[in-house]
């Protein structure tokens, strides 16, 4: 049967692809065929800064992976869009990926990107690399293991999961299973998620003797996403597992399961200020399709990058509070004049963060009056 072939542009990159995904947005669904899914393109202009903030660091030869190509897409791009000396391995177990990658390299006339057809522990055996991208559909865990003895030291590791309902607490026994951490089921299931795989990456490296240095992490409502920094030696992977800890339920704020236990949790910080920075600064000399969101959450992630961690929702407050919900701004506003830590989160639109102890998060509500 022959395949109906649609030509796509993203970024500075055109290429064929035989499955493209629709709708646009949302998360794909399992094909045979090397799908091409655009509700990542904002995952993938993330990419391309990311990428390049490591080439501008560096200062030398990069090696990249894209080690779960699908379309090829990402590495395409990463190939294309790069400045400095960057190569690219862009990887497919299916053949038919592999030749549509090998015939969008040469559309592209990519000097710099090759197609591999192989098993990625298989590849991550054989090979180091600078910069690894792990994108599977669903768990990233059967490849962190060659993911962490295949890169290189203060190498880039990007890894997402798309298995949001283990991680957020509605399978508890999957999420067990897999990442051997419990979840939580709640309104700070998606920041706790996300420390579960955090977590999962530093224990992981740390069998190699390596730390982790978290970067920048997010979630979007149909995945996970970690890029950090793979540090090497004794003394990092220790102070890395230092900051691996099992909390009680409630340690989180609202949460209404008193006698669970949650984690292991990565409970260090989960973004470097710095490194976000540098990235914004970056996307303003991109083209990128997704600017205006890439914008919001890169402004979020540096907001929120020196807060604790986990945070209420003004709505969540108000109800445990029986009255009306404040305007999330003049809550920050309150706490920040009375000398707190305290900003907006990309985990929910009406979230925050602060160091502040409840009864002053009571009167940022107006809930407890000024004495």
């Amino acid at each position: 049967m022959t395949l109906a072939r649609f030509p796509i542009t993203e970024g500075h990159t055109d290429i064929i692809v035989t499955a493209p995904k629709t709708p646009k947005r949302g998360p794909a669904t399992r094909t045979t065929e090397p799908f091409y899914n655009p509700s990542m393109e904002q995952s993938r202009d993330l990419s391309i800064l990311a990428n390049q903030w490591l080439l501008n660091t560096r200062q030398k030869p990069t090696r990249i992976c894209d080690g779960l190509a699908a379309s090829g897409i990402r590495g395409l791009r990463l190939a294309k869009e790069l400045t400095g000396d960057v190569h690219v391995t862009i990887n497919d177990t299916k053949q038919t990926a592999v030749d549509l990658i090998q015939e969008n390299i040469q559309r592209n006339t990519l000097q710099n990107a090759t197609a591999s057809h192989a098993d990625l522990n298989t590849l991550l055996s054989q090979e180091r690399f600078h910069s690894i991208d792990i994108d599977p559909f669903g768990s990233p865990i059967p490849f962190l293991d060659s993911a962490m003895r295949s890169i290189t030291p203060h190498g880039l590791l990007a890894c997402t999961a798309t298995d949001t309902a283990p991680l957020c607490g509605v399978f508890p026994d999957v999420c067990r299973r897999r990442y051997a951490a419990w979840p939580y089921h709640g309104p700070c299931m998606h920041e706790t998620g996300l420390r579960i795989l955090l977590g999962v990456l530093a224990r992981e490296a740390a069998k190699y003797d390596k730390g982790i240095q978290p970067l920048l992490c997010y979630t979007t409502d149909h995945y996970f996403r970690a890029y950090v920094q793979i540090q090497p030696g004794k003394r990092t992977a220790n102070e890395s597992m230092k900051n691996l800890v099992t909390i009680p339920a409630t340690v989180i704020p609202l949460a209404n399961q008193s006698d669970h236990l949650v984690g292991p949790l990565w409970m260090g910080p989960s973004q470097n200020k710095k490194m976000i920075q540098e990235v914004r600064m970056l996307l303003s000399t991109k083209t990128l399709g997704s600017r205006p969101g890439l914008w919001r959450l890169i402004s979020a992630l540096e907001d929120e990058a020196e807060a604790p961690p986990f945070f209420y929702t003004v709505e969540g407050i108000a109800s445990l509070l029986k009255q009306s919900m404040p305007p999330l701004d003049h809550v920050i506003e309150t706490l920040r004049r009375e000398g707190y830590v305290a900003s907006r989160t990309h985990f929910t639109p009406t979230g925050f963060k602060t160091n502040a102890p409840w009864d002053a998060v009571q009167r940022s509500l107006g809930a407890v009056p000024e004495h």
